[in-house]
């Protein structure tokens, strides 16, 4: 995906909540805009803490061009797969 499309999804309002999916079988799932930041090389996206009011647990990261597709958390599928 473009990293345009993410930061698209990453602005609606209400924010929905997401799972970003990768080839590779990795999940991660975004339930806040503000968990995760976007730039043309990398979608960093935090880990969520233990316990609530901590700071994140840590972050991981992966290319937008990798995100085969993202998938509304409430069950829907509204992400577009990727097409080579």
């Amino acid at each position: 995906m473009s990293p345009k499309e993410i930061i698209e999804l990453q602005r609606k309002r209400p924010f929905p909540g997401f799972r970003i999916l990768n080839p590779d079988g990795a999940s991660y799932v975004v339930r806040h805009p503000e968990m995760m930041l976007v730039t043309q090389s990398r979608v960093y996206i935090t880990i969520p803490p233990s316990r609530e009011g901590a700071p994140p647990a840590g972050a991981v990261y992966c290319d937008p061009v990798h995100i085969t597709r993202i998938e509304p958390l409430n069950g829907e599928r509204k992400g577009a797969s990727r097409k080579r």
